[in-house]
């Protein structure tokens, strides 16, 4: 199966072509050039490079969030028009669990974290036994400091070192303060857009119904938290002043 992936969900960007799990093509940068200028682009140098068109794609994957708003609407919005009218298969995958997917050979606790700005770290919580990556937790919304002390817990109970990776992984890594938590390699710790395209394979392969992975049903997921947990998150940020 040939897939066609793209990741805009932070700061960086990345596009790759895969054939089953084997990558054919990837580009990737890390620079202040939005999105809506260096995607189609990426694309279409990928596809030359691996002499494909789109046409020749069997699914479109891309990241639906958490992250920049207007970087996840980029991404879903292009993959839309790309598979426009080709009744191809489109799966939107969630960014944390594209940046677990990248982490399943270390052993451990992995979190995935999307800076949130001033309402904290979007994250999830995995754990890895080298292999596979398992979610024990759904998308969520925390001050770096919270999610700190939960996972430190959670690696005490399992005897497990934990990892950050993610456009959050500096915020994280600054509220850990010298607790021992593991440093993520660098390559490792953003998202790449071959990391996207297996774990939309994964969601497709396993899905019971995969008439609903279409262009029209693809759509970017926000977590937006209530009124109430702002208001919470930025009384804690003010105590800490």
């Amino acid at each position: 199966m040939k897939i066609l992936a793209i990741d805009s969900s932070a700061l960086a960007g990345s596009v790759a072509v895969v054939d089953g799990n084997r990558l054919l093509a990837e580009s990737f940068v890390n620079t202040s050039n939005t999105h809506s200028e260096t995607l189609l682009p990426m694309a279409a140098e990928v596809l030359e490079r691996a002499e494909l068109t789109t046409g020749d794609i069997d699914l479109f994957a891309v990241t639906t969030g958490p992250g920049s708003f207007t970087g996840v609407r980029i991404g879903v919005s292009m993959v839309k028009g790309l598979a426009f009218g080709k009744n191809k298969a489109c799966v939107g995958v969630s960014t944390l669990d594209a940046l677990a997917w990248g982490l399943k050979e270390i052993k451990g606790i992995i979190v995935p974290v999307m800076d949130a700005r001033r309402c904290g770290l979007y994250n999830a919580v995995y754990v890895s036994d080298g292999e596979r990556v398992q979610r024990l937790t759904p998308d969520k919304l925390d001050l770096p400091a919270e999610l700190v002390e939960e996972v430190l817990s959670l690696a005490k109970e399992k005897r497990m070192n934990v990892y950050f990776a993610g456009d959050g992984y500096d915020k994280a890594m600054s509220a850990a303060k010298g607790a021992r938590i593991k440093p993520t390699p660098e390559p490792l710790r953003l998202l790449r857009a071959y990391s996207v395209a297996m774990a939309a394979l994964d969601t497709y392969e396993s899905a019971q119904d995969r008439t609903a992975f279409n262009d029209e049903a693809l759509a970017a997921v926000y977590i937006r938290p209530t009124e109430a947990e702002r208001e919470r998150l930025a009384g804690l940020e003010n105590n800490k002043k």
